[in-house]
């Protein structure tokens, strides 16, 4: 594939070039520096090697000004290669990073569609001229290569990557936005559109999975893999033996001439996967899907203009300024979460598990995996203890059989497990966190013995994910050393700790809690001590007032139609057969004793939860439709009980969740609505393109219907949708 041929389309307008460089003015320029290194057959090849400046921590980014100077480089190659002085031409980076793609901090704060439009103009123009240099061009992919990192390497004659190389896709369609400087064209072209639509869409909506360079050229984005510990030397030497002759490219993955009705097939069925996983809300993997689709055919200059207006089109919109405030949020506020104390946390030498269930042994391996010290875990009885520990070491074997742990580590992670039934194993742990069944009793009963145990100095944990930390506490005769910490489930996947600080809770705990969750690779918001902290209180409330519409006669697939627009991963009643019913009714008969004028009760779902299913599903476990018995379980009792709308029920939603949200501030439950925002984006799966759910609301009017206000500037969450 060659990307050789004159752009046909304008540069953009000169005056709306300058307003997008005042725009940057503060932008951390990535510079391109070029060179000429000579060719182990003869000739010379010009070397651009982009480079910020900054050490690793900060990866090269391509914003106005960054695009400016490496177009003025790429000029300055094809002159050279006009006078005939040089052969071939190549682009690589600093240590470790080719490039991050655009430079999103400039690209959030472009302010309307005209400026957005020249941006990706700019782009295209840009990286364009590494196809029409009048020599090959070749991409020395050397590390991260991501969104615009990647087009940079697309529009080269050839690939090749280090077999170290990480960090390598495009993430656009996670951030609200598609790959719009020449990715969603290019690359369907160059490995077909089922392995584009796998590296464009699917990925991205995966938790941004990201590639590594084996498995870009084993796709066949690269064309070559060499070795790290030479890379630059090895691929000079490549790039020469294409160039002279010697090397043969093959690219097996190119569609070639696939019919247009195989391609529209491909796209068709992808279209079909996305709408059943997310939905039809989120704009940008619907674009993305028509961009794919239409780069079958068709001129670089036409497919382009469609990326330009695309991209133009969702840098303006409300989703990718949600988008760019969610990831500002996962940037920046998780990594120093508000409230943290200034105390010392305590260092942790040994760790305690109470419990040996299915949850406590997930917290034993993530203990002993992250914090390499002894973990201990204790039961009832011994058969409970002894079945933990066998899902604790099969757990192990399959995380080696994956290849994500080493033979090493495997020994060493079983070997730092043990279990016991007795607590006086536990005498010398500085961290015990209680994992027994929710009922405030038994918990108070197992942290009151194990205080008994440990040294005066150690810290205790409750994993609860509804019951009162303080109340824990009245059992203890330290109070001050118990702090919450709540894991969502599943506890390796999910990236969210609540740190919750009840009355007592004492600096040194509320620290120590930070710092294991940081080690764990977690996240942590800190929350008062209120009833379902942040992220259950919320999902509460959703899952109460979809019970509440079943219950008063509204079908669940209409509920389900209202809930969808909130931005949810999956609909209410999926999300209840997810947690469990009766976790589910249990987490609403506890918030209903504490709000019981806001909250539905479980009882409805208490029945489903004996009846044991609210949905029906095929083969592949994708959901089909309700299961009769479970409708009529829940019926309303009187015959004349009027159904809502979908739109009823929608609004009934948004007005009830702006009406908690406001109460959560007012109680002080967070510091600010972004630690809510930050909590249903790492621990309930809300996707980037709302930003959360106070967002949304300010958008759809929400906010100022219930409480005459929003959460936040306008500004920042973008123009309402409707």
């Amino acid at each position: 594939m060659t990307t050789t041929g004159t752009n046909a389309t304008a540069a953009p307008d000169q005056a709306v070039l300058d307003r997008l460089e005042a725009l940057a003015a503060d932008e951390v320029v990535t510079n391109a520096h070029v060179k000429h290194v000579a060719l182990p057959s003869g000739g010379r090849l010009a070397l651009i090697t982009l480079d910020n400046g900054k050490d690793h921590k900060r990866p090269n980014t391509l914003g106005p000004r960054s695009l400016r100077a490496l177009g003025e480089a790429l000029d300055q190659v094809r002159a050279d290669a006009a006078a005939g002085t040089i052969r071939a031409a190549a682009i690589t980076g600093k240590q470790y990073c080719l490039a991050a793609g655009a430079d999103l901090s400039q690209a959030s704060r472009v302010p309307d569609r005209e400026t957005a439009h020249a941006l990706a103009r700019l782009g295209h123009d840009t990286l364009r001229r590494l196809g029409d240099l009048g020599v090959p061009s070749f991409a020395f992919v050397n590390g991260m290569a991501l969104g615009g990192g990647l087009e940079v390497a697309l529009h080269c004659t050839y690939r090749v990557f280090s077999s170290a190389a990480q960090g390598i896709g495009l993430p656009e369609v996670f951030l609200g936005i598609i790959p719009g400087w020449g990715g969603a064209t290019l690359l369907p072209r160059l490995i077909g559109p089922e392995r584009a639509l796998r590296v464009i869409v699917e990925n991205p909506l995966k938790n941004n999975r990201l590639m590594d360079g084996p498995t870009a050229v084993e796709l066949g984005i690269g064309d070559a893999l060499v070795p790290s510990a030479m890379f630059l030397t090895d691929a000079l030497r490549w790039a020469d033996g294409v160039l002279s002759g010697r090397v043969t490219v093959k690219r097996p993955n190119e569609p070639g001439t696939l019919a247009k009705a195989t391609w529209g097939t491909v796209v068709k069925v992808a279209r079909g996967q996305v709408t059943g996983r997310i939905g039809t809300v989120p704009r940008s993997p619907r674009v993305a899907l028509d961009l794919v689709a239409a780069a079958r055919s068709g001129s670089l200059d036409d497919r382009f203009a469609a990326e330009d207006d695309a991209l133009a089109d969702l840098i303006s919109g409300d989703q990718f300024a949600a988008s760019m405030y969610a990831f500002d949020l996962v940037q920046k506020r998780a990594k120093r979460p508000v409230g943290a104390p200034e105390a010392a946390p305590r260092t942790i030498t040994k760790v305690g598990v109470l419990g040996a269930g299915l949850m406590a042994s997930q917290f034993a391996l993530l203990f002993a995996r992250r914090l390499g010290v002894p973990v201990v875990i204790t039961d009832l009885d011994q058969g409970r203890v002894d079945a933990g520990v066998a899902r604790i070491r099969s757990e192990v074997d399959a995380l080696l059989g994956k290849g994500r742990i080493s033979p090493d580590d495997a020994n060493r992670i079983v070997g730092l497990v043990s279990g016991t039934v007795s607590l006086e194993p536990f005498a010398d742990a500085d961290w015990v966190i209680e994992a027994v069944f929710e009922e405030l009793g038994v918990k108070q009963d197992v942290l009151r013995r194990v205080e008994q145990i440990v040294a005066p100095d150690a810290i205790l944990a409750t994993n609860t994910s509804s019951l009162s930390v303080e109340a824990m506490a009245d059992a203890l005769e330290h109070p001050d050393r118990l702090v919450g910490f709540h894991f969502f489930n599943p506890v390796a996947v999910m990236p969210l700790v609540e740190v919750v600080r009840a009355p007592r809770t004492s600096d040194e705990a509320v620290s120590t809690a930070l710092a294991v969750a940081r080690t764990l690779k977690k996240t942590a918001i800190i929350t008062a001590d209120a009833p379902g902290f942040v992220v259950n209180r919320v999902l509460a409330r959703v899952l109460g007032e979809a019970m509440r519409g079943v219950e008063q006669g509204t079908p669940f697939e209409v509920v389900a139609e209202g809930a969808a627009p909130l931005g949810l991963p999956m609909s209410p009643f999926e999300l209840l057969e997810l947690v469990g019913l009766p976790v589910g009714a249990h987490v609403l008969d506890s918030h209903h004793q504490a709000f019981p004028d806001r909250y539905w009760s479980g009882d409805g779902l208490r029945r489903l939860a004996e009846h044991g299913a609210i949905t029906t599903r095929d083969k592949k476990g994708a959901v089909t439709g309700y299961d009769r018995a479970a409708v009529e379980l829940v019926a309303p009792a009187r015959k004349d009980a009027t159904p809502s709308s979908a739109a009823e029920i929608q609004r009934r939603f948004e007005d009830g969740l702006a009406d908690e949200l406001h109460r959560m501030l007012d109680e002080g439950v967070v510091s600010a609505v972004e630690d809510i925002d930050l909590g249903l984006i790492l621990g309930a799966g809300y996707p980037f393109h709302s930003g959360g759910i106070s967002p949304y609301l300010d958008r759809v009017g929400a906010s100022e219907r219930v409480f005459g206000g929003t959460f936040h500037d306008p500004r920042i969450v973008g123009p309402a949708s409707r």
